[in-house]
């Protein structure tokens, strides 16, 4: 009897400018990576309310990825900054909820870095992989 690998529902939430166009980057250039995400454009990583990830976590999401754009190239100024210091409050508040902080993740991916967004998915799936379902 073969055992079934856990295979977690991961939700990212991708800046349109920067992350969103580093995983269109990634098909075009054919890079194969894990399928189980779901991408979710976004106008800006700043856009990402607590609410929509405390959604995704109700709905069954195992973890929760955003990228954004790297610090200083913002489209909209300084609004992945905002993103980091909401992360960072977002993992305390998980915490309180009993969800462990390592399921949300905040990546910086530029338009050029096709390559950074496929090893980052997989990176990620595999943290939750270990971690296990969401209880």
């Amino acid at each position: 009897m073969r055992k079934e690998i856990f295979e977690p529902k991961i939700v990212c939430f991708a800046c349109k400018w920067c992350t969103s166009a580093g995983a269109d980057l990634a098909g075009t250039l054919r890079f194969k990576y894990k399928p189980n995400g779901i991408i979710i454009k976004i106008m800006c990583s700043s856009r990402v309310d607590p609410q929509h990830v405390l959604w995704a976590f109700k709905q069954k999401a195992d973890g929760i990825l955003i990228g954004g754009c790297h610090p200083g190239d913002c489209h909209y100024q300084n609004g992945n900054l905002k993103t980091m210091r909401r992360v960072m409050l977002l993992k305390k508040l998980l915490n309180d909820f009993g969800v462990e902080p390592e399921r949300l993740h905040l990546e910086w991916i530029s338009a050029s870095e096709g390559k950074k967004f496929v090893k980052t998915m997989d990176n990620f799936i595999e943290k939750i992989r270990k971690l296990g379902p969401l209880k």
